[in-house]
């Protein structure tokens, strides 16, 4: 069975040898050299390894790679890079959001879900949707701050290019 994954808007199709049950993080990792995500618990009980599906938060360490189908898959990869990090990869750097970063990858990209449906989130929002993502370090009240930070930028650039 040939497997095409749609990953940060491209088309990887996985050889014959991929199982369909194999864990999507392990094909980010190991087959598309993705490593943003991060293994941490495999349980789906830390989040170090969440990416969005169809802009959905999801634990990949329990999301079987055949399951995916058509959907498009998003790393933290796909939202920026090192010359050009988006809102959230700038407002987590400006905040100083990460102590050993462990935990950050999907921090960020689970916010990036909360933030692309409300860039206007509360508080109180915020940290029940970023509730299932652990960190241990205890930087919650800098990532709290930079998920705060990027959602004004995230409102001012859709604001700007409305305008325009």
């Amino acid at each position: 069975m040939t497997i095409v994954l749609k990953v940060n808007g491209d088309a990887h199709k996985l050889d014959g040898d991929v199982d369909p049950a194999t864990p999507l993080l392990y094909v980010l990792r190991n087959d598309l050299k993705l490593n943003a995500a991060k293994y941490g618990c495999g349980r789906g009980q830390c989040g170090a390894c969440t990416v969005l599906i169809d802009g959905e938060a999801v634990f990949s360490c329990l999301t079987p790679v055949g399951a995916i189908g058509e959907r498009l898959v998003t790393t933290l990869e796909g939202l920026g890079t090192a010359e050009n990090p988006g809102p959230l990869q700038s407002a987590f750097e400006e905040k100083q959001a990460a102590q050993c970063g462990y935990c950050i990858a999907g921090m960020i990209v689970r916010a990036q879900a909360l933030l692309a449906q409300n860039p206007d989130a509360t508080d109180s929002e915020i940290r029940v949707h970023m509730q299932p993502n652990l960190c241990r370090c205890g930087t919650h009240m800098r990532i709290l701050e930079a998920i705060k930070a990027a959602g004004r930028t995230m409102k001012a650039s859709a604001t700007k290019g409305a305008a325009q």
